[in-house]
């Protein structure tokens, strides 16, 4: 029965992520919003939903390593599996200056986030820091690309123009709304699932997070980049990776710290204490291990798509094999220092 309602969960994740992602575009596109807006907020946010209901139900559960896990884990998985499958599929030709801003977002703010797990910073401030920081760089990024119109701005619109949504507004109105109920239902499943295998199998929720919470909330991102590299256009995929791992940690785990603070020590709280702050990573439910797999999945983004201009299929091989690893890792099934 567990299993099926893990199971269960995944699926309505994927189609209720894929409903909401197209029937808000598609009531966008006919209220004449713009395609680079689309891309922008819409399919970014929009891929990233299931992970922000996951999260802040895993949070308001008290299962704190599901709730930061399945951040960590869904950006290492959106660069490693989600990309790797992307360029595996068809080769990756990138355009450094459209990709800059955004990588260097990116990486800041994955920057960021290991602060924030390091001294378990995740108070109510930090969470209205974050979320005003998205605002911030949407509104940016939105600015910059209407003025300039450069190949960022062509990148944004494409992402938009890559989602088939050509609904009326009413009907378009229903799949959003479904596509949102089937994600909130299935965050509900997949979180009272992986707890329950979690205390079964003896395993820590945060594995759980990292591993089967965090793959099944990439799977928007996961069948956008399929898709776009099927159709010889996964540059695309690369530009809603990045999207979606800034959407990732500025506004899921933003608005998850904005409405329920919580300590990565494990136990939810409303004040972090400064004890939390002096005690370092050794004792964080996200341990040294995720932090460097998180560093090296974005160092190899960066290697392979900004410096080389294009991703090749043996290096999206290298991305899977490298997340086999981690996952390997993750579970023990490859021996591993005792300080990871």
């Amino acid at each position: 029965m567990t299993y099926l309602m893990v199971l269960g969960g995944l699926i309505l994740l994927f189609i209720g992520g894929e409903g909401l992602v197209r029937g808000s575009v598609s009531v966008a596109r006919k209220l004449n919003i713009s395609e680079l807006v689309i891309g922008l907020t819409l399919v970014g946010f929009g891929t990233s939903v299931p992970e922000l209901v996951t999260s802040l139900q895993a949070i308001s559960e008290g299962a704190v390593g599901i709730a930061v896990g399945n951040v960590v884990g869904s950006n290492i998985a959106n660069v490693l599996l989600v990309l790797g499958v992307a360029a595996v599929i068809h080769p990756i030709i990138t355009n450094p200056r459209a990709l800059m801003r955004d990588t260097s977002i990116m990486v800041i703010v994955t920057a960021v986030l290991c602060a924030l797990i390091w001294f378990d910073l995740f108070s109510r401030l930090a969470g209205f820091v974050l979320v005003a920081a998205l605002l911030a760089y949407i509104a940016f990024s939105l600015i910059a690309d209407r003025t300039a119109g450069d190949k960022a701005a062509d990148m944004h619109a494409e992402e938009g123009e890559i989602v088939e949504a050509n609904y009326g507004i009413l009907l378009g109105i229903l799949i959003a709304v479904a596509g949102l109920a089937g994600v909130v239902i299935g965050a509900k499943l997949l979180v009272d699932g992986g707890v329950i295998i979690a205390r079964e199998f003896g395993i820590s929720e945060t594995v759980i997070g990292l591993s089967i919470v965090a793959v099944g909330t990439s799977l928007p991102e996961l069948a956008t980049s399929a898709i776009a590299a099927f159709r010889g256009k996964a540059d695309v995929a690369l530009g809603n990776i990045i999207g979606s791992n800034i959407f990732n940690i500025l506004g899921i785990l933003g608005a998850t710290a904005l409405v329920h603070p919580f300590s990565v020590r494990g136990v939810p709280t409303g004040d972090v204490t400064t004890d939390a702050m002096s005690s370092g990573i050794s004792h964080s439910l996200i341990s040294v291990g995720d932090i460097a797999a998180l560093l090296l999945s974005v160092a190899l983004m960066v290697v392979f798509a900004i410096s080389g201009k294009l991703v090749a299929r043996w290096e999206g091989a290298v991305l899977l094999f490298a997340y086999a690893l981690y996952m390997g890792l993750t579970f023990n099934l490859i021996p591993v220092p005792a300080i990871l």
